[in-house]
């Protein structure tokens, strides 16, 4: 006759609809900013506490609650500030254009008529016309002017954009890294204010 074993249920411990509603309501990131508080990246929870138990980063903003170990708690982090400069290259028109960046750097709105429905992306000078696959070149278009301007120039059809493409800054990769800004982090991305 064999009998099982159960261990014990840890002591002390949070029941598990604790950890998931924490999870959903503060999104698991954490905004990153350079020594000079120039916000660079969106790193996980995770990344965040192994920057701040190797004394990489400062916590700025913090959380109601703490994470706790089994030896130790830290507080959650919100914002925190790398102790060092690190230095950004600046060569955002190699970033990977995604749709979702071209919408945010647009403001999730088309570029000819304004509208915020069914949104796609447009080439300005179509590729056909050799028109490249570039910051200065992509838009933010919903589809009945896509299909209106369909493999013309803008000025054919008669249309005109509402603001020249041009090659975002570091705020909007922070936007698609988190759709939904922490009020803890508004005050240092400007944009977001």
């Amino acid at each position: 006759m064999s009998t099982s074993v159960v261990p014990p249920a840890p002591i002390g411990s949070a029941p598990p609809f604790e950890h998931h509603r924490r999870g959903r309501e503060h999104g698991g990131r954490v905004l990153v900013l350079n020594a000079t508080y120039e916000p660079i990246n969106v790193c996980t929870v995770r990344r965040a506490v192994v920057l701040l138990l190797k004394e990489k980063a400062e916590v700025l903003e913090r959380a109601s609650w703490e994470l706790r170990g089994e030896h130790t708690s830290v507080p959650r982090p919100m914002v925190i500030r790398l102790r060092t400069y690190v230095r950004v290259p600046r060569d955002t028109h190699r970033r990977k254009i995604t749709r979702r960046a071209v919408f945010a750097r647009d403001g999730w709105a088309c570029q000819y008529c304004g509208t915020r429905g069914s949104l796609t992306v447009d080439h300005v000078i179509p590729r056909s016309k050799g028109g490249p696959s570039s910051w200065d070149n992509i838009v933010a278009s919903c589809a009945p002017c896509n299909r209106r301007k369909a493999d013309l120039l803008p000025r054919q059809v008669g249309m005109a954009l509402r603001r020249a493409p041009r090659t975002p800054g570091p705020q909007v990769f922070i936007q698609v890294a988190s759709p939904t800004i922490p009020a803890a982090w508004r005050q240092y991305l400007p944009e977001a204010a």
